[in-house]
Parts: structure tokens; C-alpha cells; sequence
């Protein structure tokens, strides 16, 4: 359930530094972001897909150690991605 080029290039410049950063925090986390998502919907779907699930559970994790890291090292900027992403601030 990867994202198609064009989707993941649209984030990648909304989120971006520049229009090829793809290693910054906030495009990371953006990116995690849209595969939790889409993952969330198929497994609404497919309830018992176990193995889809065990897999967003390592996605939310990682997403959340980059979260932690993002709000160590600039908080504002930390603030701003959650508030345009529409996720909980609860690290």
C-alpha cells in the first residue's frame, strides 16, 4: 500500500525545505501521516488483515519517535505540522 509518485511528490513539496527534500522531519512524518490513513481505511474494510495491522502499529510508532524528535528540535515549526496534518499532540 505504498503512495504513487504524484501523491507523495505533492506532500513532499507542500512539506518540503526545498522541492527535493525528502529527509526532513516534517515531510517524513507527512508521509507517515498519509500511510496511517490510508492503512486505517483498509483496515476498516478488512478487519482481519493482521498482518496490515501489525504494520501500522510500526508505522504509528515511528511516526511518534519522529514526532518526539521533530518537537525537541523546533517546536513551533513542531506545532504548525500537527495543526495542518490534524493529528494529536500527545508526546
Amino acid at each position: 500500500m505504498a503512495l504513487d509518485s504524484a501523491k507523495k511528490q505533492e506532500i513532499v513539496t507542500k512539506y518540503g525545505r526545498s522541492e527535493s527534500d525528502t529527509g526532513s522531519s516534517e515531510v517524513q512524518i507527512a508521509l507517515l501521516t498519509t500511510r496511517i490513513a490510508e492503512l486505517t481505511e483498509h483496515l476498516k474494510i478488512f478487519k482481519k488483515d493482521h498482518a496490515s495491522r501489525l504494520g501500522l502499529l510500526k508505522l504509528v510508532g515511528q511516526r511518534r519517535r519522529l514526532m518526539k524528535y521533530f518537537k525537541r528540535k523546533d517546536k513551533d515549526a513542531y506545532l504548525k505540522l500537527v495543526q495542518d496534518l490534524g493529528i494529536r499532540d500527545n508526546i
